[in-house]
């Protein structure tokens, strides 16, 4: 699933070519994603200049005018959900479900397992949308510090890899990047949250903020469907120390990386390194 870095990556691929562009028409293909596709979807934006484009955890948030009465388009890539930019004539395949048409750019969203999101919202308030209302802090944010964690997991019994992972208190921190977050802090990811002293809260909030950084510049992780607006790959799963290596040395320690399940997630970490 496209976590932060991978949202963060299309929005970025994005900004060169579409702030400043006045949307001419919206085509729906499906009737529903994991919500409905609304006729307000393909009514309210047309004729609306596009005039930046946010993100929220892992939500894309398009900016159609929402000052002036017109409001934003909120997207969400779901498991295998992609944006490309195609010629406007070029023919949808069987999962193009949605396609936004600029002048000479048409903006395609394919999405074979139509878990993703595409919303309609009027108004400038966005982020108190019900999907955006209840998240958590985001963690390229300053207030994202060794302070704050160390105050959030106090009382918390829950290991600090799902605490990590929670979206309600931080989004975007999916389970590659808690993975290689921990391995980086040498917390074992079976450590309960509350037991963290504050330097380890220090060096975790310290990690996790190096790895979403440095896997946006590598484009994010491609697993999966997932893809650049552009076609092309992100390329930080090549360079992770844990993720996925079970059995493999540690690049540290060089004794075998540990596989366990958490929640029903694979997590992978070094027992000899991270305590």
């Amino acid at each position: 699933m496209p976590e932060l870095p991978e949202v963060e990556v299309s929005r970025l691929g994005l900004l060169p070519y579409l702030p400043g562009q006045t949307l001419e028409k919206v085509i729906l293909r499906a009737p529903r994603l994991r919500h409905p596709l609304l006729p307000a979807l393909a009514e309210r934006p047309v004729g609306r200049r596009l005039e930046r484009v946010e993100r929220r955890g892992k939500y894309l948030l398009f900016d159609f005018e929402s000052s002036r009465g017109g409001g934003w388009i909120i997207l969400h890539l779901g498991m295998s959900g992609s944006l490309r930019f195609v010629a406007p004539d070029t023919p949808p395949g069987p999962h193009d479900h949605v396609d936004l048409l600029f002048a000479g750019r048409t903006l395609r969203y394919r999405d074979p397992r139509r878990f993703g999101t595409l919303v309609w919202v009027d108004g400038p308030d966005v982020l108190q949308h019900p999907l955006l209302a209840v998240m958590g802090i985001e963690p390229l944010t300053p207030e994202f510090d060794g302070a704050w964690l160390y105050a959030a997991t106090r009382k918390r019994q829950s290991p600090i890899k799902q605490f990590l992972m929670d979206a309600h208190t931080i989004v975007g921190v999916g389970n590659i990047y808690a993975a290689e977050s921990l391995f980086r802090a040498r917390i074992s990811p079976l450590t309960a949250a509350g037991r963290l002293s504050r330097p380890r809260c220090e060096r975790l909030a310290t990690t996790v903020r190096e790895v979403l950084s440095e896997a946006i510049a590598a484009g994010g992780s491609s697993v999966r469907d997932y893809v650049h607006s552009d076609g092309g790959a992100g390329s930080f799963q090549l360079i992770v120390a844990v993720y996925g290596r079970e059995g493999e040395p540690c690049t540290i320690c060089s004794r075998p990386v540990r596989r366990i399940v958490q929640g029903g997630r694979s997590t992978f970490y070094c027992p000899h390194c991270q305590r």
